[in-house]
């Protein structure tokens, strides 16, 4: 089946308007886009596209019409090319992550260097290292890392896989005694893996020491045949990701040498001694970098999809609204775009993707800082780093996949299409709210580090310690600055503080913005720390105003970060206006959505400040309309990568869903096989019905 070739949309065409759009920018995209990046990463995004747009074994054309067997296939091919390619050009971990990105299918390989390695990496000893991490570096073994299980993912204490110390021969015998024992949902164990690095319970001389970490053989890497003891496979398909090999493994009784077991800090002598180690979170290191690695990649998801959503609402036309200008004849429907309900959702969302991106490299900034401090010895930063990463992995997925949906919807109709690139895209993304700590979880390790700092401060203050507190303590914990601002403002000025926005021109001062966040912030981590102290409340009972202390915090922890970045001195001139509208209505527009009731309530916000702030909030949708297309043009998202029809640099959108249309295999012939045998046979069936009836009525006629 073809569509006529000799048809065009109804004009203007996509690509005029797209061109249109983008003539009306008031920046430059390009020094933006350096800007947001950097020219090391541009130039080495565009030479790996380069190398992988052309490769067969990397091609997207039939992503859509395969099924998972068929997808399956494909990705196992694809990651043996990419092997190929990550030896010829000697990638290294940011190469290694650029493809990945671009390729846009997590597959059999990908739980090997983005969990097994870097747990290798962390807390193998020098000897370990040797003997297991060079071996998959150069892929001479395929792991994964299987910590969750069929009973037991967020409370990791409560893993019931056992690795029993047998001093006698030497090994661990890990053992499954239990069915919900079994590890699950393991990405890369369910078809690809020949080693895990298992989480497993770890018992010697008759004491259970809690969860640490072994790597352990599966499969035979000669024949791929799971080992004796091994009970593994494939848990079946899923929402989405289904070209990752999620899977299942049980032990019977399986030993594994005395040196497989990760020690790095702490071990089990030959005799069976513990050694523990010298900080009981130091094995938090993985943990960290991948939830840190979230953040920053939730980003680029959000991204993606306000690229398709904004591109296509410039393109899309529906009704005539005389009252919009237009440059077009009287009469041309009105681009979508141009619709302020649509604004509304849409450029907001154009925001909070900025927003995960800049914060997403603070975070990935301050792992790197954590790693260097933790290599020599100071642990200062793990407390900070740990609780900063679990908050934010949490509230920036939530973001993320809230946006995502929301586009979709934007796109109408064809938002609904697998060709708008949103719905596989979605269902790959969502994984990010449970994956590596659930959300609502998460939140939990961080206001838990929030109420240690506010009690530690509260102390501080109560003992007139905080006066020999220097400025340059102060700026390292920037928690414990806003928390005792918080705290002497309210207690020691007389009367209850209130936000010193007196004119609607005062929202265009960064710093306001910052304040508001900061005193909601400090508010519920107080309403918290009240809750489990003097109301005497459970941790269970506070587990609601302890959800919503952790998102407080890391909301202030993104608008903090988004006004740091645009108001820099660094930022070129032409990008600060710009810069400064997106940051203002990110801001703004999360503290109507989540922060008025808070604020309203100690009275820190006035009715007079929320009209303000809403006028605001309108008047940045129209300074940034013009810029629409430029700023997710900005996000510098090659086609390739998009592989969506609505969402195309050109603005071919209905060339394109056409197209992608008569690649449908049902399409294939002027006939599907199916469909005609099955229609003739109900319209044989129906005549034959008819010729039965027609044949008992004349009968019946007959006798009268």
């Amino acid at each position: 089946m073809k569509f006529p070739k000799h048809l065009k949309p109804a004009g203007p065409q996509g690509t005029e308007l797209l061109a249109r759009e983008r003539s009306g920018a008031s920046f430059d995209v390009e020094q933006l886009t350096r800007f947001m990046y950097g020219r090391e990463h541009l130039e080495r995004q565009a030479e790996i596209l380069k190398l992988l747009e052309h490769d067969p074994a990397f091609d997207k054309t039939n992503r859509y019409y395969s099924s998972r067997e068929e997808r399956l296939h494909h990705a196992f091919g694809k990651e043996k090319r990419f092997v190929e390619l990550c030896m010829e050009n000697k990638w290294g971990y940011n190469e290694i992550a650029t493809a990945e990105y671009l390729i846009d299918e997590s597959g059999p390989f990908t739980l090997h260097r983005t969990m097994f390695i870097p747990t290798l990496q962390g807390q193998c000893n020098a000897e370990q290292r040797r003997k297991f991490l060079l071996k998959a570096l150069n892929y001479e073994i395929i792991g994964c890392y299987a910590q969750t299980e069929l009973g037991h993912g967020s409370n990791v204490q409560g893993l019931e896989t056992v690795a029993t110390y047998l001093p006698e021969t030497q090994e661990f015998e890990l053992h499954s005694p239990t069915l919900t024992a079994s590890k699950w949902w393991i990405g890369s164990l369910g078809l690809a893996a020949t080693h895990a690095v298992v989480v497993a319970r770890l018992v010697t001389k008759g004491k259970d020491y809690g969860p640490h970490t072994f790597i352990v053989p599966l499969r035979s890497q000669v024949d791929h045949k799971p080992l004796p003891g091994v009970t593994v496979g494939d848990v079946g398909p899923k929402f989405g990701v289904n070209t990752i090999d999620n899977g299942f493994l049980l032990f019977d009784r399986y030993r594994i040498p005395h040196d497989h077991m990760l020690a790095k800090y702490s071990r089990v002598t030959l005799d069976g001694d513990y050694i523990k180690p010298p900080n009981e979170k130091l094995s938090y290191g993985t943990m960290v970098f991948v939830r840190a690695n979230i953040v920053r990649s939730v980003g680029l998801f959000l991204a993606r999809a306000v690229t398709v959503a904004t591109r296509y609402s410039a393109v899309r036309r529906q009704f005539v609204d005389s009252t919009i200008p237009s440059v077009d004849p009287a009469g041309t429907e009105t681009q979508v775009i141009n619709y302020t309900t649509l604004q509304a959702r849409l450029f907001p969302a154009i925001a909070q993707a900025y927003a995960l991106l800049i914060t997403g490299q603070w975070m990935m900034h301050m792992y790197e800082e954590f790693t260097a401090r933790l290599a020599d010895g100071d642990l200062e930063m793990l407390a900070d780093v740990h609780a900063s990463s679990s908050g934010l992995k949490s509230l920036t997925s939530n973001i993320a996949i809230e946006g995502i949906e929301m586009c979709r919807r934007a796109c109408g109709g064809h938002g609904f299409s697998a060709f708008s690139g949103l719905t596989s895209f979605y269902a790959d993304v969502l994984p990010n709210v449970t994956w590596e700590g659930d959300n609502f979880i998460l939140t939990q390790q961080t206001t838990r580090y929030l109420l240690k700092t506010f009690r530690d401060v509260v102390k501080e203050l109560r003992t007139g310690a905080a006066a020999a507190v220097s400025e340059k303590q102060s700026v390292q914990n920037q928690t414990s600055a806003y928390l005792r601002a918080y705290l002497v403002s309210k207690h020691g000025a007389g009367a209850a503080p209130a936000w010193p926005v007196n004119t609607p021109e005062d929202l265009l001062r960064p710093e306001l913005l910052v304040l508001a966040f900061a005193h909601r912030a400090a508010r519920l981590v107080e309403r918290a720390a009240q809750r489990l102290g003097p109301e005497g409340n459970s941790w269970n009972d506070s587990l609601v105003e302890v959800h919503r202390a952790s998102e407080a915090h890391c909301q202030l922890l993104l608008v903090r970060n988004f006004v740091d970045v645009a108001t820099r001195s660094s930022v070129p001139e032409g990008l600060r206006a710009p810069l400064n509208a997106l940051c203002a209505l990110f801001a703004l527009t999360t503290l109507e959505k989540v922060g008025f009731v808070d604020l309203f309530e100690d009275g820190y916000l006035s009715s007079q400040q929320a009209d303000w702030v809403r006028s605001r909030i309108h008047q940045l949708l129209g300074e940034i309309r013009p810029n629409a297309v430029a700023l997710v043009d900005a996000f510098a998202l090659p086609d390739y990568l998009l592989h969506s029809a609505l969402g195309r640099s050109d603005g071919r959108v209905y060339e394109s869903m056409t197209e992608m249309a008569e690649r449908e295999p049902a399409n294939a012939g002027d006939v599907y096989p199916v469909a005609a045998q099955t229609v003739r046979a109900v319209l044989d069936g129906a005549q034959a019905r008819k010729e039965r009836r027609r044949r008992a009525k004349a009968q019946a006629q007959a006798k009268l």
